[in-house]
């Protein structure tokens, strides 16, 4: 047994030294930020604000309790900075301890534990986001401590592995709010091996325990409880929609049908009446993807949770039910609280899949090696085109920061482009931000760009990249339709593409003058001449301002007034609307209900040959669903 976990330990090794120098990646961003913040208030490192998507959040936020933030704080106080190499030397040990627990677990439950703990670390989910620092691994790693050590704990009713089990659960709470899905699991094994254990029960609330208090806490110090702010931000930016929830449900059954390699999974999921649903279930699923790749994903993914829902009905042995029951439990969770559909959601239900999986090997044993070598190869070249994305940006910083070194720079998208150009001076592109001649705007098409005016400039290309991996494999890239990362751009678990992951593009902004006196808001000019404030075209007619909005126009030859037409709709509250030219009051005026209205200056006569004018009101507002401050909306504005 020594030997094994030996072994264990050498193929935890294999999947993360050749990732070291990782570059940061994906939502590494937001809990570095809160590493940082708790250099200054260690308590509360989610009480930071960024920007996220083009706008100034509260990362209370988050959805992550603050265990993750707190690790990164500790290595950011002990090397002064963010390093990747010893970074991620650090973040090894969560997969030791998920490893380590993953063993446990399977010398309990498996003949060949060497083999089920190497198919749970080949998990591709587990290969490529270990190598993060998103708070997945460290989640994952007390999560099965917990469950390793509670099982410990029930076998022997040893109050001493009990109390371990009350550390674990704690931390994984901490770690993510699923941490209390931990009653419902080990609930059904108290239930099953000793369920008159009454000491044991109570602390199956650890986790629940700990997030409450965590709360009260909050509240108690801040005024706020995170679960209320985050409640607030999934209605502000709609992420429990049906249509959102049901596209991650078809993602999640998709991923799991790539936890085990596909073959695996069917050989030891395989029962005839629950096949055939299964195969049904797939032909269904070509309604929503015709791509072979997501029916079959889909496929193997019904067949094992539908056979994983058998055998907690029906299978005899006590051990095999509290498997599946940890995955369907689980996985029925996943489904009601996630709207994104990642693959990483499921790393919880990896280890019990890899645990009934290895027994599909007991006839065949033969296979055994080289079904695992094909599970880990594929892994790691999901890991290689994971790291040669986000090293792209890395190295696209790298160079823009050697030819650019004059001016303000704007970082017009997400991930570790913004966090390479953030740490060399540049800042988060804010939604409405007035971007001035000599600007420089660093975008990625893949990013998640939010739409900016060039504040009376046009954008000249300084430099651009395409990001290429050397594998026709895709966990996101544009026009790829994986799900692995967000179900909103696809469902399928990965995709297959030669085309390029992103595409990134430096323009600077360079001076034009207004051509235009009068300027309607669908006119081509638009563009060009509006500089904050005013937010995209609608319905190729009118624009959406928030509470001021900035224009520049063209000087007239001679003294006219200004015009404004504009409508203030039924929910908006503002009633004063006021325009300035270079700053000084040309008009104003009050009024009392909704409609649509036209404010008209005297006659005047500008100064400069580009006149700044300025319109503001005295209310905005926002809906649901829609993160834009509002004020009214524009049809045209200028010189008349």
């Amino acid at each position: 047994m020594r030997n094994g976990f030996l072994v264990v330990l050498g193929l935890v090794l294999l999947i993360r030294l050749p990732f070291l120098n990782q570059a940061i990646q994906g939502d590494d961003v937001y809990y570095l930020a809160g590493a940082q913040h708790a250099q200054i208030d260690p308590a509360h490192p989610n009480h930071g604000r960024y920007v996220f998507l083009g706008d100034m959040v509260d990362m209370r936020g988050h959805p992550h309790p603050p265990l993750n933030a707190w690790a990164l704080a500790a290595l950011l106080a002990l090397f002064g900075d963010v390093y990747e190499v010893p970074f991620h030397a650090a973040y090894i040990l969560f997969s030791l301890i998920a490893a380590a627990s993953v063993w446990s677990l399977a010398k309990r439950f498996s003949t060949r534990p060497v083999l089920a703990t190497a198919l749970f670390l080949f998990t591709p989910a587990f290969v490529v986001n270990g190598n993060s620092f998103e708070a997945d691994i460290p989640f994952l790693a007390f999560w099965l401590a917990a469950v390793a050590l509670a099982v410990k704990a029930i076998d022997r009713r040893s109050r001493l592995w009990l109390g371990g089990f009350v550390l674990a659960s704690v931390l994984a709470a901490m770690g993510a709010y699923q941490g209390v899905l931990l009653v419902l699991v080990l609930g059904v094994y108290l239930w099953l091996k000793d369920r008159k254990w009454w000491h044991a029960w109570p602390a199956l609330f650890a986790a629940p325990a700990a997030l409450v208090a965590w709360q009260l806490y909050e509240r108690a110090s801040s005024g706020s409880a995170p679960a209320g702010v985050l409640f607030s931000y999934f209605q502000t930016y709609g992420f429990q929609a049906i249509a959102a929830k049901a596209s991650s449900a078809a993602a999640l059954v998709a991923h799991t049908g790539w936890i085990l390699f596909p073959l695996l999974a069917v050989a030891a999921f395989w029962n005839r009446i629950e096949g055939v649903i299964a195969l049904v279930l797939a032909g269904s699923s070509m309604a929503l993807d015709l791509h072979p790749l997501f029916w079959l994903s889909f496929g193997v993914g019904a067949l094992i949770l539908i056979d994983c829902a058998r055998r907690v009905l029906k299978d005899a042995d006590a051990d095999t039910r509290f498997l599946a029951a940890w995955i369907v439990l689980f996985f029925g969770a996943a489904v009601i609280l996630f709207f994104a559909g990642s693959a990483r959601y499921l790393l919880p239900i990896a280890a019990p899949l890899a645990l009934l999986g290895v027994r599909a090997f007991d006839a065949h044993p033969r296979w055994a090696v080289p079904v695992c070598a094909v599970q880990c190869v594929f892994a790691l070249a999901l890991a290689w085109v994971n790291y040669q994305h986000w090293d792209g940006y890395r190295v696209f910083a790298r160079e823009f920061t050697k030819q650019f070194s004059k001016g303000r720079v704007w970082i017009n998208g997400e991930w570790g482009l913004r966090f390479y150009l953030e740490s060399e001076g540049g800042l988060p592109l804010v939604r409405g931000q007035a971007v001035r001649p000599g600007d420089c705007i660093v975008g990625s098409r893949l990013g998640f760009p939010i739409p900016f005016t060039t504040g009376g400039g046009v954008l000249a290309p300084v430099m651009t990249a395409g990001i290429q991996p050397t594998l026709p494999l895709r966990l996101i890239g544009l026009g790829a339709r994986s799900a692995y990362s967000t179900s909103s751009l696809g469902l399928r678990p990965f995709d297959v593409s030669a085309g390029p992951v992103d595409e990134v593009t430096a323009q600077v902004v360079i001076e034009q003058k207004p051509v235009a006196e009068f300027l309607p808001m669908n006119a081509p000019e638009a563009a060009h001449q509006i500089v904050s404030g005013i937010y995209d075209l609608e319905q190729s007619a009118w624009r959406w301002m928030g509470e001021k909005a900035v224009i520049l126009l063209k000087r007239p030859e001679k003294p006219k007034a200004v015009e404004v037409t504009f409508s203030i709709p039924g929910p908006a509250p503002a009633r004063q609307v006021s325009l300035y030219v270079d700053n000084e009051l040309v008009a104003q005026a009050n009024y009392q209900t909704p409609g649509t209205y036209t404010l008209r200056s005297l006659n005047v006569e500008a100064r400069s040959a580009s006149v700044a004018l300025t319109i503001a009101v005295d209310k905005s507002f926002s809906v649901p669903g829609d993160h834009r401050q509002l004020g009214i909306t524009l049809a045209s504005a200028g010189f008349r």
